[in-house]
C-alpha cells in the first residue's frame, strides 16, 4: 500500500521526524503500549542519527511513526506505531513499505526487527510484507507478570528481488 492509497490520500505526507514531533509520538506510544518508550529515549534516536518518519494528516497531526538504524547492510525496525484510531486502516502498511523501500535504497539486504510474541496483529502485518521468523528471544520484553518473548523477524531483501516482488 502506498501513501496514495490510504484515506484522504490528497491530505496524508509523509516526513522526517524533528524534535518539535516528539510530544505527538510519545503520546501515541503511549496510548498503543503497556511499556512505551519515553520522550527521552525518541530524543536519543534522533541524535544518534537514526532515520526516523511520520505520516500526518492534513492538519500535520501525527497518525503513523517509524524508526529504524542502518548497521552495516542491514536495516533494524526499532519502532513502528499507528494512532489508536487509525489502526487498521493501512497507514502501518504504508510506514512499513516506505521503510522497506529506503532498505532497497539504501542497498540493505536484510531488515530485521523484533515483536512481541502477544503482538499477534503486528506478526501478521510482517508476515504479510514477507518477513519471517528466525528466532525467538527468551524474555526480551517486559510484562505485567515477568518477561515476554520477542520474535526476531527478518526480510531478505535479496529473496524480493529474486522472487521480482515490489514490496
Amino acid at each position: 500500500m502506498a501513501l496514495s492509497e490510504l484515506p484522504s490520500e490528497s491530505h496524508i505526507t509523509l516526513r522526517k521526524m524533528t524534535v518539535a514531533d516528539l510530544t505527538a509520538v510519545s503520546t501515541i506510544e503511549k496510548q498503543s503500549t503497556l511499556f512505551p518508550w519515553t520522550v527521552k529515549h525518541f530524543e536519543d534516536c534522533l541524535k544518534a542519527g537514526h532515520e526516523a518518519w511520520v505520516i500526518c494528516d492534513n492538519e500535520d497531526h501525527i497518525i503513523s511513526f517509524t524508526i529504524v538504524q542502518k548497521v552495516v547492510d542491514e536495516l533494524h525496525l526499532l519502532n513502528i506505531c499507528v494512532q489508536l484510531q487509525h489502526q487498521g486502516q493501512g497507514y502501518g502498511k504504508a510506514m512499513l513499505n516506505h521503510v522497506v523501500q529506503f532498505a532497497k535504497e539504501l542497498g540493505s539486504v536484510l531488515i530485521v526487527l523484533e515483536v512481541r510474541r502477544s503482538n499477534t496483529k503486528a506478526q501478521s502485518l510482517y508476515t504479510q510484507a514477507g518477513f519471517n521468523e528466525m528466532s525467538v528471544r527468551r524474555d526480551y520484553y517486559p510484562a505485567e507478570e515477568g518477561r515476554e518473548d520477542a520474535i526476531l523477524m527478518g526480510l531478505d531483501l535479496r529473496l524480493l528481488s529474486l522472487f521480482g516482488a515490489s514490496s
